[in-house]
């Protein structure tokens, strides 16, 4: 039986009660990490643990408060004796036009991908620059990279998860913590699939592979990050869309 990529390691998820993020720490505890899984919905963490099994903990936490961030670092050190990954993995949408997006929902959009994220980099780099290791992974998304309709906040706190991954990673590099981020296209979800079949559908083809990708497949590149396989590796930003923006 061969050891799991992540054999001994242990890992903490935001956003991972449900989604890609839940798929992202199942990949990782079949692979070895134990893994601590943060959400904003304590219950559903719980859950979502609970459906892992022996290794999994979930814990709630707010990605947008400072002190909910930090506790939840310190949280899995003191449950697992160390932190090996980080993934800032949590985020929501409020799509609406330039026109008609209130600020409310523009600032609620940043605060919890960008500055969620920025919270998370510094929360667990701490740990790991004293370790003098580490792997922290930030979901950013193609729309980060093309701008999406409807989405002037989302798109540009996507696009500035990659400047914080490359100053981040610059930082750290030399403290052996590595930071890249992943940059998923139109990913069959719950979120994806309540859109209308033929918008849908539309978005489809316009994806060389003709087909939207899976949540285990996202995971798949979190989890080649997290591994040694990807040990000369930082400030990468890795797409995972099926060609869309060759």
């Amino acid at each position: 039986m061969r050891a799991g990529l992540v054999e001994g390691k242990s890992a903490a998820i935001t956003g991972a009660a449900q989604g890609i993020g839940l798929e992202i720490a199942r990949l990782l505890h079949e692979e070895g990490a134990k893994v601590m899984i943060l959400d904003v919905n304590e219950d559903q963490a719980a859950s979502a643990a609970a459906s892992l099994g022996e290794g999994a903990v979930g814990r709630g936490c707010d990605v947008t408060d400072e002190d909910s961030v930090r506790d939840a670092v310190e949280a899995t050190v003191a449950e697992f004796g160390c932190l090996d990954i980080f993934v800032n993995n949590a985020g929501i949408t409020r799509d609406s036009s330039l026109g008609k997006m209130t600020l409310a929902d523009f600032e609620a959009v940043l605060n919890v991908h960008l500055k969620g994220s920025w919270l998370g980099v510094r929360a667990a780099s701490a740990v790991m620059r004293e370790a003098g290791s580490g792997s922290i992974i930030n979901m950013s998304s193609l729309s980060g990279k093309s701008g999406n309709f409807g989405q002037s906040n989302y798109s540009s706190a996507k696009a500035g998860i990659v400047g914080l991954t490359k100053s981040a990673a610059k930082e750290l590099a030399h403290k052996g913590v590595r930071v890249n981020a992943v940059q998923p296209g139109l990913i069959r979800t719950p979120m994806t699939e309540a859109m209308p079949p033929d918008i849908f559908a539309a978005r489809e083809a316009d994806i060389p592979m003709k087909r939207a990708g899976e949540p285990r497949e996202v995971a798949g590149a979190v989890l080649f990050l997290a591994s040694e396989h990807s040990s000369y590796m930082t400030g990468a930003v890795l797409e995972v869309g099926g060609g869309r923006l060759m």
